[in-house]
């Protein structure tokens, strides 16, 4: 037969059941793996009553121990639930509250010990990439050689200054049922939900049959799901998830578009970069063209030089040339003064030649 069971991941409901004893006991049995003899729900002073943007839900117990040996302790169970995405800042924030309560105190303890605590979180969404549904967490003694310290253990010293954890992840939940907490837990399992109603599961009670504390806890979430004070307190818890998730949606939009708006900026400004790059490259051509015209410049300006010089040189043999000129036509004029002076005074042409070195043709040009 199908049951129609309240949604136990709902506060209101989950605080319903966790604090009816028996529930409370057959809960934390299965957690522990250990027989719980008694419960006691401590104050709620730090239960989520007035609700927070987190939604986080705090009930605590002080659960009556059998161990192994037979004996009995008092261990405080610190039991938190949400179903979002929590920041572990919240959850160090409410064991800080616990460890620095003087009612975790044992009475009667002159050295002031206090109850070993384990701290259980059921949590609405998974943890990174571990796949196991149930996570323990242990602390054990070390040694400094890294060997485990057995002897003197249990101390209630060290069992003062650090606890253990108990990491359920409710998405992990799919209805397998190999032990005794999968069994418990399975009422948790959300892939039951009803397909027209999420404050609902549906759970076939004959996998639970001949279990008395199974029956008794499905028949109180039967019980939840047909009340209304119930059903309007899980209507409420709805409409503000589902402001939350209009919240969320609407900061993972703006969260998008500042995202695109970074895309596109990121963009531009690897275009502005390339720009940059394109005018520096430029810029280095230039220079390069300047060095080579001033190169060019500097050459032609040798040249020019040169030139000058060539042209001075050029002057200096003109003006030494129209010297020798002058000074030819002047031995010339000379020459022809004397030819003629030697012609007046009755030399011939043979004589005047032969006195003056000259060749017959130049004495007659001279005379001509």
């Amino acid at each position: 037969m199908i049951l129609h069971v309240a949604n136990p991941i709902y506060d209101s409901v989950f605080k319903y059941i966790m604090e009816d004893e028996r529930i409370a006991k057959t809960v934390i049995s299965a957690l522990l793996k250990k027989e719980v003899t008694g419960v006691t729900v401590r104050p709620h002073e730090y239960s989520n009553t007035t609700r927070d943007s987190l939604s986080m839900f705090r009930i605590d117990f002080a659960a009556r121990v059998r161990e192994d040996d037979g004996k009995e302790r008092v261990v405080l169970i610190e039991l938190q639930k949400t179903w979002l995405d929590t920041e572990t800042l919240r959850f160090r924030q409410y064991l800080g509250a616990q460890y620095s309560s003087k009612r975790n105190i044992m009475e009667g303890s002159r050295k002031g010990y206090a109850f070993p605590m384990v701290a259980v979180y059921l949590l609405g969404h998974r943890v990174g990439s571990i796949d196991e549904p149930v996570l323990y967490v242990h602390h054990k003694p070390y040694n400094y050689e890294g060997a485990v310290v057995t002897k003197g253990i249990p101390d209630p010293f060290v069992d003062s200054l650090v606890h253990d954890s108990i990491i359920v992840q409710i998405p992990l939940l799919h209805g397998q049922v190999n032990n005794r907490l999968e069994k418990v837990l399975s009422v948790f399992d959300q892939t039951k939900k009803d397909a027209n109603d999420t404050q609902v599961l549906n759970i076939d009670e004959t996998r639970y049959e001949g279990d008395d504390d199974m029956m008794y806890m499905l028949h109180r979430l039967t019980a939840a799901a047909a009340d209304s004070e119930m059903r309007q307190d899980m209507n409420v818890e709805d409409e503000y998830f589902s402001a939350i998730e209009d919240r969320d949606t609407a900061l993972m939009k703006r969260d998008k578009q500042l995202e695109e708006k970074n895309v596109q900026l990121k963009q531009k400004e690897v275009q502005i970069q390339e720009k940059e790059v394109q005018i520096q490259e430029k810029d280095a051509q230039l220079e390069q063209k300047d060095a080579q015209l001033e190169q060019k410049e500097v050459q032609i300006q040798e040249k020019d030089a040169q030139l000058e010089q060539k042209d001075a040189q050029l002057e200096q043999k003109d003006a030494q040339l129209e010297q020798k000129d002058a000074q030819l036509e002047q031995k010339d004029a000379q020459l022809r003064q004397i030819v003629a002076s030697m012609s007046a005074n009755g030399l011939n042409m043979d004589s005047i030649a032969r006195l003056t070195g000259l060749t017959a043709e130049q004495t007659r040009k001279l005379l001509g």
